[in-house]
Parts: structure tokens; C-alpha cells; sequence
């Protein structure tokens, strides 16, 4: 057995029966990130999903070491890499997808509403012609576009308010719901991004949990908790309607908005957003490198409170 099997940073939550996938959860601990392989168990097709690409934000230096881990687990379980996906381009991590769709050959899909936040980022970094998700992706993958992980069907929810242009993946009873919802122990992510709105993550939110009450919810981000500091990323609808700390049953949406609002307006940037999305927003490309050889990155300066 290798090595990353034996870790308690993967986990694999097995298929249920017909039309249900496996899953494997890989967590990054750098920036509390987990990335998935969803699976069919018949023809051994599967899609990587929001892997990362390490970036030393100190160093500004990239390493390989969490997509390798993907592709050596691909690997072990005798699988296919059909496709690249991400649920939206991340402000915490880079995301691996043009190095993935290099080595797999799978191609790299991502939200249809993605040119409009590379438009609102276009101008914050006064680059206006830089991004171009229809160049830099495959497949922008409409609300409700249905696509096959080998036999299984993939449905494509359009989940905004952390972005305007985040998607959900449902496949099967599994859906992998990114930077909505937390652990239930843990609550709900912020909104409070260029484009986000926390008006509309509660309405996903709401239509993330009307899904069948034993389908898998698969989330973007685990840090633990003040109880809690193994990593967790798997809940059921019923789950999070029984217990989540800021969604469960009962809860009123102004009442949710009120208190996701106060808690955005005390967080601070990520640490690696300004260098992320100028990276995310090109496919998981770096910038054309220029005379001298090199790639460099434009920051903005006083931009941001």
C-alpha cells in the first residue's frame, strides 16, 4: 500500500451502489484546502477536483508536492484522469489545473460566470487584457450542463455568493460544494470578496441542502476547530440540517446574514490572494514571462481595506 494511503490527510469515502462515485479526499494543510478525486468504480474514469498548486507565499517559489500526491493515488486506485475541474477560482490556493491537464492530458473545466469575475479583477490589477477563461479553460461549464465521469452523470449548480461564479459538482450522492458550506462544526464561508454576496451564498446554501438528505456533501476548507483539530470534509444534508453552527434547521436568513456579515467584516485577506488570482484567473498559468526569462506578478497597491 503507499505511503499516502497510510495518511490521515486522505481519506476515501467509497461508492454507495449504482450511480454513486467513490471519493478520495487529499487535504493540503498549508492552506487548509482539500482536493478530490470523484470516481466511477466501473470504468475507473475520474475527475480531479481543485487541486493545488503550492505556492510559498514567503518565497514566492511554487512546488508540485500536492498535485504528485493526487497523480500517485490516481495511480494506485488504476484510474483515468477524464477531467480537470475546478469549482471556482480559489483566493487561498493556486490552483494545479494547467499543470494537471499537461500531465494528464484530461481537459480543465471550471464555471461559465468565471470571465465576469476576471473582469472585475482585470480591473483591480489594471490588467485588461490579461485574463481570458474562454483561452485558458476547455470547458466553461453552464448552470445545469449535465457531463459523464465515465457512466456516471455530473450535474453543474451554479452556487454563487463566495464568488459570483462558483459552481457546485452533484454527481451521483456526492456534491462537492467548495466555499459554501464548512463542516457543521464549523459553519459557513465568507462572502465578503470582490463579487461576493452573502445574499446569494445563502440562497446556494439553501439549494445545496435541498438535495436528498444522505447525499455527501464534500467542502472546500477545513482549519479545525477550538474542539476539533483533525481535519475534516465529509457531511450529509442531513448533517449539516441537524447541526451546522450557522445553518441548521430553524435557521432565519436575516438572522444568518446579520451574523455572516459581522464575521466577514473581521477577516482579513488571505494571505496569497493577490498572487493567486492573478495565476487562477489564466487557467493556473503564470504570466508571460518576459525578456529577462522570468515571470512576475503585478500587486495592487491600497486597493483593498
Amino acid at each position: 500500500m503507499s505511503d499516502l494511503l497510510r495518511t490521515p490527510l486522505v481519506r476515501h469515502s467509497a461508492s454507495t451502489g449504482a450511480g454513486s462515485p467513490d471519493v478520495w479526499g487529499i487535504y493540503e494543510p498549508d492552506t487548509g484546502s482539500i482536493q478530490y478525486i470523484c470516481a466511477d468504480p466501473v470504468t475507473r474514469q475520474a475527475a480531479l477536483i481543485d487541486v493545488v498548486w503550492n505556492f510559498d507565499p514567503k518565497n514566492y517559489r511554487f512546488s508540485t508536492q500536492s498535485m504528485d500526491q493526487v497523480l500517485e493515488l490516481v495511480r494506485a486506485q488504476g484510474l483515468t484522469v477524464q477531467w480537470v475541474l475546478d469549482t471556482h477560482p480559489h483566493a487561498d490556493h493556486v490552483m494545479a489545473s494547467a499543470q494537471l491537464r499537461a500531465r494528464t492530458g484530461a481537459p480543465a473545466a471550471i464555471g461559465a460566470r468565471v470571465p465576469e469575475i476576471a473582469g472585475l479583477w482585470a480591473d483591480l490589477y489594471n490588467l485588461p487584457d490579461a485574463f481570458d477563461p474562454h483561452r485558458d479553460f476547455d470547458r466553461l461549464f453552464e448552470a445545469e450542463e449535465v457531463f459523464r465521469i465515465g457512466d456516471l452523470e455530473v450535474r453543474v449548480m451554479l452556487s454563487p455568493g463566495h464568488t459570483l461564479g462558483s459552481v457546485s459538482y452533484v454527481c451521483g450522492d456526492a456534491a462537492f460544494v467548495h466555499d459554501t458550506l464548512m463542516q457543521p462544526d464549523a459553519g459557513t464561508s465568507r462572502s465578503d470578496f470582490p463579487g461576493g454576496d452573502t445574499s446569494a451564498l445563502w440562497q446556494s446554501i439553501q439549494q445545496i441542502l435541498s438535495l436528498p438528505s444522505q447525499t455527501r456533501l464534500f467542502v472546500g476548507h477545513d482549519y479545525g476547530t477550538s474542539t476539533r483539530k483533525t481535519p475534516e470534509w465529509e457531511a450529509t444534508v442531513a448533517d449539516h440540517k441537524a447541526r451546522n453552527i450557522h445553518v441548521r434547521d430553524g435557521t432565519q436568513r436575516t438572522d444568518w446574514i446579520a451574523r455572516r456579515q459581522a464575521r466577514d467584516a473581521t477577516l482579513s485577506l488571505p494571505t496569497r490572494i493577490l498572487a493567486a488570482l492573478q495565476i487562477n484567473l489564466r487557467g493556473g498559468r503564470l504570466p508571460p514571462v518576459e525578456a529577462d526569462g522570468n515571470a512576475y506578478l503585478k500587486l495592487p497597491v491600497n486597493r483593498f481595506e
